[in-house]
């Protein structure tokens, strides 16, 4: 079967390398996402061992679609009965660029009127849709008049791994967290430092990885964490058994020990959001309450990274982006990694103070949601 896992804008790279390290077949970057094959079981097990990407889509179908009638046709000759049946939900997600339909919610529900009146046909009934908690969740990609239709194994993004039940006022994304770990060059072997840690996103994704804990593996209110596909209706006894297998394999690669993962914030109620979602996620993460400003080396030098504010729900100053700068060309022997969402904290960053200037970093466009990002990777002498 055809695969993509779909990215935050700018992140495809950590997907691709993620692929490749977890021994996935076929694996090419494209747009938006990193394309895989396999058989079915695979694609349950991206679901289970991906950290950085948003979702899994399988194809199902390709088909030209100038106008309605062919778009429903084409949907039409989709077998769905192997996935739905009466019993089952189902609802549908649309995005078109340069083609005849232009109207998401339209071709959506043309989508949707195809796979129902299908099943209606087969089995006299239809199944119900519910947009909020799908048993199945079809994605349609329209572009240029030609239809893809995909599943979502997931059933939900990726990014919700379960163990956040506290957040600051704009929290990261954990496949984002995630991706700026990997793409930072961390080596899951020096010390991490995240001293702006807010409710400590970044710290505890990397105490995950550094320990190979599957984000499949957390679980909530102390229940298995269930995806999309294992509500389908091909999911039968022989797929149950696969997964529980995936689940124990992964179970035997969790390592007991892993680097110190240190994090620290200036706002009392951050560290204590912190505290708690490591206890959450099962994870040991060392959190204090500290200014960015009074931040020291570790020994061994360790690797530092921080998501400042640099929107309006968290707006940053530049004398906090100047500070912090101080601070940061202090740790001699160390990497230090920035997502800035302003061009004055890479001039924070090299202004010319008493200490020597950091060297240009390695900078790379990642966007946050809709804000067009860099992520600055410094190391420093």
């Amino acid at each position: 079967m055809d695969f993509f896992a779909t990215a935050a804008k700018g992140t495809e790279p950590a997907i691709r390398d993620e692929l490749r390290e977890l021994r996935f077949r076929g694996v090419r970057a494209d747009r938006g996402g990193v394309h895989f094959t396999g058989a079915l079981d695979e694609g349950f097990r991206a679901c289970f061992e991906l950290r950085c990407a948003l979702r899994v889509l399988t194809e199902l179908g390709s088909f030209d679609a100038p106008h309605e009638g062919a778009l429903y046709e084409g949907v039409q000759g989709i077998d769905w009965t192997r996935f739905l049946d009466p019993s089952r939900t189902l609802a549908v997600r649309a995005a078109c660029r340069s083609s005849a339909l232009t109207h998401t919610q339209y071709i959506a529900q043309k989508t949707k009127d195809a796979v129902v009146d299908q099943l209606r046909q087969r089995h006299g009934a239809r199944p119900s849709v519910d947009r909020d908690d799908p048993d199945v969740l079809i994605f349609v990609h329209l572009v240029r008049d030609r239809a893809t239709v995909y599943l979502d194994l997931g059933g939900a993004s990726l990014h919700r791994r379960g163990f956040r039940s506290m957040a600051g006022e704009a929290p990261l994304k954990e496949t984002l967290a995630a991706a700026l770990l990997r793409l930072s060059g961390w080596d899951r072997e020096r010390p991490l430092v995240d001293p702006m840690c807010g409710s400590g996103t970044i710290a505890i994704e990397a105490a995950l990885w550094a320990r190979h804990i599957a984000p499949g593996l957390l679980a909530t209110d102390g229940e298995e964490r269930q995806f999309g596909f294992e509500r389908w209706g091909c999911h039968d006894e022989a797929a149950a058994r696969r997964m529980a297998e995936i689940r124990e394999a992964a179970r035997g690669r969790v390592r007991t020990s892993a680097p110190p993962i240190l994090a620290s914030d200036s706002d009392a109620a951050m560290v204590a959001f912190t505290r708690e979602n490591a206890r959450a996620a099962g994870v040991e993460v060392s959190v204090h309450k500290a200014r960015v400003e009074d931040l020291g080396p570790t020994d061994p030098p360790g690797h530092v990274i921080l998501n400042p504010p640099y929107n309006e729900r968290l707006p940053g100053t530049r004398d906090l982006y100047r500070d912090m700068a101080r601070a940061l060309r202090r740790l001699h022997g160390h990497r230090v990694a920035l997502l800035s969402g302003t061009p004055d904290i890479e001039r924070a960053m090299e202004q010319r103070l008493p200490e020597p200037p950091a060297p240009r970093p390695r900078s790379l466009a990642v966007w946050n949601g809709d804000i067009e990002c860099r992520l600055l990777t410094y190391d420093i002498p």
